[in-house]
């Protein structure tokens, strides 16, 4: 058995996944180098493995800037990784007065992205000038969006190619299979959603 997109607990499994930590770092050091200092983090159910571990890259990148969480960061957990998730969460951070809501969103995955895009091009919000945005997995509609979408793209292929290697390897070799951790780097891919400086 190989664990895809998860990290093995045990010894006696394969697995195959994708550094999260490092792209919740990633998008957030992107939009920190942008010039934004409020900036909304819409999670996700926090039960997720992938969505806490992407938190914890947001944390890391705000404590390299030396920016302190309470003051430069508001989180929106959403029940789901959905498109109404995405615009529920939208429809929440609008809500909050213009002078001290976020400059930036930064979203689990791509779907709840596209959600929140949804909602900031019907309230006429520009993207990026008024709020940039940035997702998570550069999905197949993330460049085809209205304002192509900055995103952490994961090695889909490759995850898949080792994923089955691995597999392959453990029902022809048995004897002498070595069980791994395969852990990709994702990269942030940079798109008109999130290509604006502040000054």
């Amino acid at each position: 058995m190989v664990l895809l997109d998860r990290r093995s607990r045990q010894a006696d499994l394969c697995s195959v996944s994708v550094d999260d930590r490092l792209g919740g770092e990633l998008a957030m050091r992107h939009l920190i180098e942008s010039g934004h200092r409020r900036i909304a983090f819409v999670a996700g159910p926090h039960r997720l493995e992938q969505v806490r571990d992407r938190h914890d890259g947001v944390r890391q990148a705000l404590e390299d800037a030396g920016l302190s969480e309470d003051e430069h960061l508001r989180q929106y957990e959403t029940p789901a990784l959905t498109v109404a998730a995405g615009r529920d969460a939208a429809a929440r951070i609008l809500g909050q007065p213009k002078n001290s809501r976020a400059t930036a969103v930064f979203c689990a995955n791509d779907l709840l992205a596209l959600g929140v895009l949804q909602v900031l091009t019907r309230q006429q919000i520009r993207v990026p000038d008024d709020i940039a945005l940035v997702g998570y997995d550069d999905i197949e509609f993330a460049a085809a969006a209205a304002v192509p979408l900055s995103s952490v793209r994961q090695p889909r292929q490759r995850l898949g190619q080792t994923a089955a290697e691995l597999l392959l390897d453990e029902a022809n070799n048995p004897q002498t299979h070595q069980h791994q951790q395969v852990i990709f780097e994702p990269e942030l891919v940079v798109r008109e959603s999130s290509q604006f400086t502040r000054p």
